[in-house]
């Protein structure tokens, strides 16, 4: 039940990064702090990224209780890093480097040694 609580966590962790940045794509973008302000509490892409984000708190925090902190952190980013590049990059159009994918095969490889 731990694992797949996990799994939920880091995949709202990542979807909330993901609809933060869609909801900041707003065509005509905010120039004064007061329009950010406005469009955050009024964007209904942000604010289910903020859910987002609760939720997967609220599922994290489960995790914790159940897991040892230093095997749960770096996997949670980690693994949600990795999500989040390549959401980016198949339907943002976010180019990506080679040197980021070496990166991505070193955090695979580090999350499985941390995860041993």
């Amino acid at each position: 039940m731990t694992y797949i609580v996990f799994i939920i966590a880091i995949v709202l962790n990542a979807l909330a990064n993901i609809l933060m940045k869609l909801g900041a794509l707003k065509p005509a973008g905010p120039t004064k702090v007061t329009d950010l302000i406005i469009n955050m509490i009024t964007n209904p892409i942000i604010i289910s990224g903020v859910i987002s984000f609760g939720l997967a708190l609220a599922a994290y925090n489960y995790v914790l209780i159940k897991t040892n902190l230093s095997v749960a952190y770096p996997i949670m980013t980690s693994v949600g890093y990795v999500i989040v590049i390549l959401v980016s990059w198949l339907f943002l159009k976010e180019s990506i480097s080679m040197l980021q994918v070496v990166g991505f095969f070193f955090i695979i490889a580090g999350v499985w040694m941390v995860a041993q």
